[in-house]
């Protein structure tokens, strides 16, 4: 398998590793078939990405993706980073061999996930109720979207047990190890 130049610089030189604590937004993605598994988290400032850095585990395809593509979205407006695809990705780094395309997917779709977290945290969600009530957060069950009223951490109705995420805040199933909004893993004690 031949690697570009860039590709094994990015591999064995990656830019921006590692976690922001207080991220504004955190995209996790994985590919079960290859075991490739990147996060993204992100800082903006006016509109822009002024700090990123990933963790990966993967191959050198999926490191150097990753690195690539922080490089490729800091300082870029929310809208212009939006625009990197898999395509851009492997194009900038001078091409992928074709059984390790699906790592530029991974980077470019944990940029995005990245970025529609910091939105839906700025811009939660709403639904106005019936009658002249004002708009309020809908709290539901995750897993069969039914209402949760009263104690918010059981579903009456699939009866569950529910906690929120440290992550997005939004209730997702105590017996699980991943959010089902937004795919963090939480670390048990």
């Amino acid at each position: 398998m031949i690697y570009s130049e860039k590709v094994m610089d990015h591999f064995q030189n990656p830019r921006n590793v590692g976690i922001i604590e207080d991220a504004d937004g955190v995209g996790k993605v994985g590919n079960p078939v290859c075991g490739d598994m990147m996060a993204f988290y992100i800082k903006v400032k006016d509109n822009r990405l002024a700090d990123i850095k990933f963790q990966t585990f993967g191959c050198g395809a999926a490191i150097a993706v990753s690195s690539i593509v922080t490089e490729m979205a800091m300082g870029k407006t929310l809208e212009e980073a939006m625009k990197i695809t898999n395509k851009i990705v492997a194009e900038e780094l001078g091409g992928l061999p074709k059984n390790k395309l699906h790592c530029s997917n991974l980077g470019a779709d944990a940029l995005h996930k990245a970025i529609e977290n910091y939105q839906e945290r700025q811009n939660p969600k709403k639904e106005i109720k019936s009658g002249n009530n004002p708009v309020e957060d809908k709290c539901c069950c995750p897993y069969c979207e039914g209402p949760i009223e009263g104690a918010e951490d059981f579903c009456d109705k699939c009866q569950i047990e529910l906690e929120d995420c440290p992550e997005c805040g939004k209730p997702t199933r105590k017996d699980k190890e991943e959010c089902s909004h937004c795919g963090a893993t939480r670390v048990r004690v």
